[in-house]
Parts: C-alpha cells; structure tokens; sequence
C-alpha cells in the first residue's frame, strides 16, 4: 500500500518523533511505501529514516521553492511547480492518508483531503493519528459539524481518528483487504 503522510517538517521533541518512529517502522515493515512531502527535516526525516530503515520505499513529492530541502536517495521524487499540484501529486500516489501531528501546511492538506472526500472526489481512508491527544480539539469540531449538520455523510465515513500508529495501520490495512 502507497501510504501518504502529512507532517511537520519541523524538528519536534520526543512526545511526537517516538510514536512517529514507530510508526514508521510499522509501515517499512509492512512492505508499504511512505508517500510523503519529501523533506529531509524535522517530522518528515523521522518518518523516511524509519521506513527506510525497516525496508520500505520512499516516494517524495516536494514542491519547487523547497527543493533545496529534498532527501537524496529515495526511490521516487517529484518537484512539483505549487501546492496545488503537491497536493493532488501526493494524493494521485497514495492508497491511503494518514495526517499526523503538523502546523498549517498540515492542517491545509487535511482538510483539503477531507473536503475531497466529502465531495466524492475520491474514496481512500484518511487516518487522524491523533498523538499526545494533538487532535482532541480538532476531533470535537468535526463531531459539532456532523452534529450540527455541517456534513453530508457520517464522521465515521469521512475520517478514522487513531491514537497510535498500529491503530492507524490496521484500520488502513482492513480497509485495504490486508490480512494484519
């Protein structure tokens, strides 16, 4: 499976690059790809160096004024001229999203995923991987907006908060047909 991360590419302390680690070993070990931002620093570089390391392959999707900070040596890098086209680059690639902790660059992405999604423009399994509780507010908003009729389809269909990465992987993996 071709799994699309969204993270933070800044260098973040031990509470979120530990579970990031780890689930990056989860998905290298797997035999799956990390589908990525293509960065070589802060959240981005735990989650290469992880996959990597446990066998998985890397498949960057940067954009042009961040080239200079791209990962030498992957198995696959696109430049891409905007965010846009990183955007529908990143998704195009991937079987599945996983949204982990980020700023708003990562904050963008996701709800640009989930406003895909809601609209049927595509149909893959977003993940929140809700770390240290780093989605808690966020999580209570989606449920006021399914509440309060904001949308269209059920919370549950559009996105799948998991508190840790073996939770993320195995709610991607069953929704893939993947024996765990």
């Amino acid at each position: 499976m071709n799994i699309c991360v969204f993270c933070s590419a800044a260098d973040l302390d031990a509470r979120y690059t530990t579970p990031a680690r780890e689930f990056a070993e989860l998905i290298g070990k797997g035999g799956h790809a990390l589908v990525w931002g293509g960065s070589d620093t802060g959240l981005m570089k735990v989650m290469a160096d992880g996959v990597e390391t446990a066998g998985g392959r890397l498949v960057g999707v940067s954009v042009d004024f961040l080239a200079h900070k791209v990962r030498p040596g992957v198995d696959d890098m696109v430049i891409t001229k905007d965010l846009a086209e990183r955007k529908a680059e990143l998704l195009a690639r991937a079987d599945a999203i996983v949204v982990m902790v980020g700023g708003t660059g990562t904050l963008d992405e996701a709800t640009e995923i989930l406003e895909l999604k809601k609209h049927g423009l595509h149909t893959k399994p977003v993940v929140l991987l809700n770390t240290a509780g780093f989605y808690d507010g966020l999580k209570e908003q989606f449920q006021r907006m399914e509440d309060e009729g904001f949308l269209p389809l059920p919370l549950t269909e559009l996105v799948f908060f998991a508190e840790d990465g073996a939770g993320a992987l195995a709610y991607l993996e069953e929704q893939a047909g993947i024996q765990g």
